[in-house]
């Protein structure tokens, strides 16, 4: 494989998570830790970032990608940290904030994906920086350290079971306090694992049958960790229900479903969930519902903790959110932004028409909200104007699913083929 940087200038380096981990707010101010952000809700540190670039404008640099891949960087200290395929493996690469290579490793055989917005690589990696954990489409699932050595090497599906997804896995590991969770919900065996950082042991194992029909079963989400009321969770989409299990145990603590009552067969679940005030918004039906559920209670909570459901959501693209605000791009680029406690819509807003979709998620910076479309081009929207206030584009062939970083004041935008610092 063979990075090229095209320019370079210096690319200098966001955890206000809501739940109470171990990474202290000092440590992660410019970090991007997961792909969903350093909240796991799409926003980023308050910065000065960049609103308009081009080929010839703001591009700090450029990198070409000798393997084709759709997962998104994170960003610990001076490492930016991808995976991505590596002559037919699944390969983890590390770079410095001007671009520069540190270190490369290959983790297993690669699995090459079957859909053209697919690879073999999707998941994005996760760290709390002192470990950076890479899952991948074949079911090889490792941790290594910042130098990028290997501290342990897992085949979960050799572990647990054959990968049944009718399409390529997208799922990404993410962290609680004390453990690195995966979550696999397909047709046939389905779970949430959590695994010892240290030694990739398995510390709790849970089954996730939901009952879900033939490809209903079948989720690409990645679930999110929370604190509420003092006791660390994770909540998980997909299979035609939202589960909340207690972190630590992994038991399950309450479930809402089903968001599929015409027992559709082909339902299956790409965007995950989102966060705010206690409130999960739930995004499912292939972009045609989105579902509000208050945090808490026991058991089936259907009837007594689902907020409202609406027609307003995306089937590929995850919605931000803060501060009770539930920012929405639909994958054919209406953009609208909801109350996240009444679902009463604020404001919404139709990006210019194209054949082209939207897969990557939307990120908040500062007011502004930052949609790029599968093509690359990128929309500035500011939600006080509620109006774009510039579209930007790197290159005109290009095409990517991957979630913009937006991290000290630097975006890293990755395609399929490239990764671009733009400051």
């Amino acid at each position: 494989m063979r990075f090229e940087i095209l320019s370079r200038r210096s690319c200098v380096p966001a955890l206000s998570l809501a739940i109470a981990l171990s990474w202290s707010m000092t440590t992660v101010a410019g970090n991007w830790p997961s792909w969903r952000g350093p909240g796991l809700d799409g926003t980023a540190a308050d910065g000065q970032y960049p609103v308009e670039w081009s080929a010839e404008k703001n591009i700090a640099w450029s990198l070409e990608m000798g393997g084709k891949s759709g997962s998104t960087p994170v960003v610990w200290g001076d490492l930016v940290i991808l995976t991505t395929p590596i002559d037919g493996k699944n390969g983890v690469v590390a770079l410095n904030r001007e671009g520069k290579e540190q270190w490369r490793v290959t983790i297993g055989e690669e699995d090459p994906g079957k859909h053209r917005k697919a690879s073999g690589t999707n998941p994005s990696p996760v760290t709390d920086g002192e470990r950076i954990f890479a899952y991948f489409k074949s079911g090889d699932f490792a941790a290594l350290d910042m130098q990028g050595k290997i501290l342990w090497h897992q085949n979960l599906q050799e572990k647990y079971g054959e990968d049944t997804l009718w399409w390529d896995l997208g799922t990404s590991p993410v962290l609680t306090s004390e453990h690195v969770v995966v979550a696999c919900m397909q047709t046939g065996p389905s779970y949430i694992a959590a695994f010892d950082k240290l030694t990739g042991k398995e510390v709790w194992k849970t089954d996730r049958e939901t009952g879900a029909p033939e490809e209903a079963a079948q989720s690409y989400s990645t679930p999110i960790v929370t604190m509420y009321e003092g006791q660390e969770q994770i909540v998980t989409l997909g299979a035609d229900f939202v589960t909340c299990h207690d972190a630590k145990t992994g038991k399950e603590l309450w479930r809402v479903g089903t968001l599929n009552p015409g027992q559709e067969r082909f339902f299956r679940s790409i965007a995950s969930p989102v966060i705010t005030n206690g409130i999960v918004i739930a995004p499912y039906s292939r972009g045609q519902t989105l579902t509000a559920i208050r945090m808490g209670g026991s058991g089936d909570v259907t009837k007594s903790h689902v907020l409202w459901t609406k027609d307003v959501s995306a089937d590929v693209p995850t919605p931000t959110a803060e501060d009770g605000k539930v920012y929405v791009c639909t994958d054919k680029g209406t953009v609208a932004c909801l109350d996240a406690e009444s679902g009463e819509e604020v404001w919404s807003v139709m990006l210019e028409k194209n054949r082209n979709a939207y897969s990557s998620s939307p990120v908040l910076a500062n007011g502004l909200l930052y949609l790029t479309r599968e093509d690359g081009k990128t929309f500035v929207l500011d939600t006080k104007r509620k109006s774009v206030v510039s579209t930007n584009t790197v290159h005109e062939d290009t095409f990517t699913v991957s979630t913009p970083v937006l991290v000290d004041n630097s975006i890293l935008l990755r395609t399929f083929d490239r990764l671009y610092c733009i400051k």
